[in-house]
């Protein structure tokens, strides 16, 4: 420190700090009152996340963020998985840790070459966790060359990083440091290992489920959901990207840059197609056996639902039935009359309240008792409901397919009798950065709802970005609570789908201005899209279902 001065906004409370050149975040946080709900995990320095040892040179606007926010429950997560990493290395050399997906309200792990994760591993990993943890270890960020990164990786065995590394070659090399292990992340991680003290493990699998503080309630961990059809969904998936030889961004680039980007477009494709097939089956025999005559499509945003449910429509014509297709979205209250989000003011169009149930209960009704029902039409530009000269009428071939996020709510469907079958979709995101590195499920729906809004609502990336929050919460109490009462799961996800989403959302991402709060996530998000090598959209058919979202599809929407 040289002595100069330089002036410090806190965005926290509203006030400034006069500090030293060369001063690190983690004595301003100290200068600042505690977080919320524990300690601070980084922070925002005019708007770019930064890890508490980074030192200001500059004036600065700064917002420190603690687990309750987004952004620090990934630095916790992150952090955690990085020193269970640890503990698994220290104890059994040659293993390696995988973090394979977010599942039960947490996360589904394994260890290589075990066929199970006994009770007696998992308190081995829990002492030697507590060792870790109450050591207060620091974890330590540099840039090292190319050659000594990849030399890193090479003495612990992680081809899965190398693989990263030489498909996308920098000079210098962000390397994280905890002891006598190495990791990359694409985010911040708290300083030290004794930021992460709440945790648990748990049997699961054949591996362990690993439980995190609530965001909302620090201080008390997730309680395990069962959630077993989710798993099945995420455990078919990842196995058969296991197989397909791309499991993980490296993989993926590699074949990508060996010419085979066509065969992977098809087979992920068929893929698809083979399970919608297999969908419609189902329902077919349930029609016959059952009388179902109502398909029910829930899912979060940005899952696909329309162009599934089209998809879904043209298997079910193959089998003799006749779909007839309604959306939700139409059965929205009048604008005026839309719930608002409490934490925004903003329009809540997640909430269960923003749709005329009563109406569509109605409607539904009348429907499959044979009636004639004239259906809305809902306006996103005015904001109103328009009705259909001509009514629908369902005959004695006619399946009904229903989607919309709160399809699977029993209360949407109260007055009907017993005649539904049920699908919960969303993009399960099926590859990963690393072992350690998963890429959220919902990063990959807000990269595909940034495109479509540029594209069908000429929304920028920063109006997206700032609804997103709002998004998530109304899934959260909406969508979530009811996936596991679907009679099927189908995970829309393609594999090769971000490195072709890459190509329209980097533009995006980058028009987001420095002077906003939501710089900072897309800056994350074009240091996560950097990894991958782009794929042109030439080849992907019209039938796809990325065509929902970048365009040139040939469904009617």
């Amino acid at each position: 420190m040289n002595g100069k001065k330089i002036r410090i906004i806190c965005e926290n409370t509203g006030t400034s700090l006069l500090v030293e050149q060369g001063t690190p975040l983690s004595e301003v946080a100290d200068r600042i009152a505690p977080g919320t709900a524990g300690p601070w995990l980084a922070a925002y320095v005019n708007n770019k996340i930064k890890e508490l040892p980074h030192t200001l040179f500059e004036p600065a606007s700064v917002r420190l963020i603690d687990i309750t926010h987004f952004e620090g429950q990934r630095v916790y997560e992150r952090t955690l998985f990085f020193v269970l990493n640890k503990a698994v290395h220290d104890l059994w050399p040659g293993r390696k840790f995988h973090v394979k997906h977010s599942v039960s309200r947490g996360f589904y792990s394994e260890i290589s070459e075990s066929e199970s994760v006994t009770p007696g591993m998992i308190e081995q990993i829990k002492a030697r966790v507590g060792e870790i943890i109450a050591a207060d270890m620091p974890i330590e960020r540099d840039k090292v060359l190319y050659d000594e990164a990849r030399a890193s990786y090479e003495r612990l065995g992680y081809d899965d990083k190398i693989a990263l590394l030489e498909t996308r070659p920098r000079l210098y090399v962000s390397l994280y440091t905890l002891d006598d292990t190495v990791g990359y992340f694409y985010g911040a991680l708290a300083p030290s290992t004794g930021y992460v003290g709440l945790y648990d493990l748990r049997p699961y699998y054949k591996g362990m489920h690993i439980a995190v503080p609530k965001r909302t309630d620090p201080q008390t961990l997730n309680s395990m959901v069962p959630q077993q059809k989710m798993f099945d969904v995420f455990a078919e998936y990842n196995a058969w990207v296991s197989i397909m030889g791309v499991a993980n961004i490296g993989q993926l680039n590699t074949r990508i840059q060996g010419g085979e980007t066509s065969d992977l477009i098809k087979v992920a494709e068929s893929f698809h197609e083979k399970k919608l097939a297999s969908i419609a089956d189902t329902v077919h025999e349930a029609n016959r056996a059952k009388g179902t005559r109502i398909v029910l499509m829930s899912g979060p945003s940005s899952s696909g639902k329309t162009t599934t449910a089209k998809r879904l429509g043209i298997q079910l014509r193959v089998l003799g039935l006749t779909p007839v297709l309604i959306s939700l979205d139409d059965y929205f209250v009048e604008r005026e009359k839309t719930p608002r989000d409490p934490a925004t003011g903003d329009y809540d169009y997640e909430s269960f309240d923003a749709i005329d149930h009563a109406t569509f209960n109605d409607h539904l009704r009348r429907l499959i008792a044979g009636e004639s029902v004239e259906v809305p039409r809902y306006d996103f530009i005015t904001g109103r409901r328009q009705w259909h000269e001509n009514p629908l009428r369902l005959d004695e071939r006619s399946i009904l397919i229903v989607e919309g996020i709160h399809a699977l709510n029993p209360a949407l469907t109260a007055s009907l009798p017993d005649v539904t079958f049920s699908i919960y979709l969303s993009a399960f995101t099926s590859i990963a950065m690393d072992n350690l590195s998963r890429i959220p499920t919902t990063d990959n729906r807000l990269v595909r709802r940034m495109v479509r809004d540029s594209v069908t609502r000429g929304a920028d990336a920063s109006a997206t970005l700032k609804r997103w929050q709002s998004v998530r919460r109304g899934e959260e109490r909406w969508i979530f609570p009811f996936q596991e009462r679907a009679d099927v799961m189908f995970n829309s996800s393609l594999f090769y789908e971000l490195p072709v989403l890459k190509n329209s959302v980097v533009p995006l991402l980058r028009s987001v201005r420095n002077n906003i709060p939501e710089y900072g996530e897309a800056r994350r998000l074009l240091k996560l899209l950097d990894f991958f090598v782009a794929i042109p959209p030439d080849e992907i058919p019209p039938t796809s279902i990325l065509r929902e979202f970048i365009g040139g599809s040939s469904f009617r929407y």
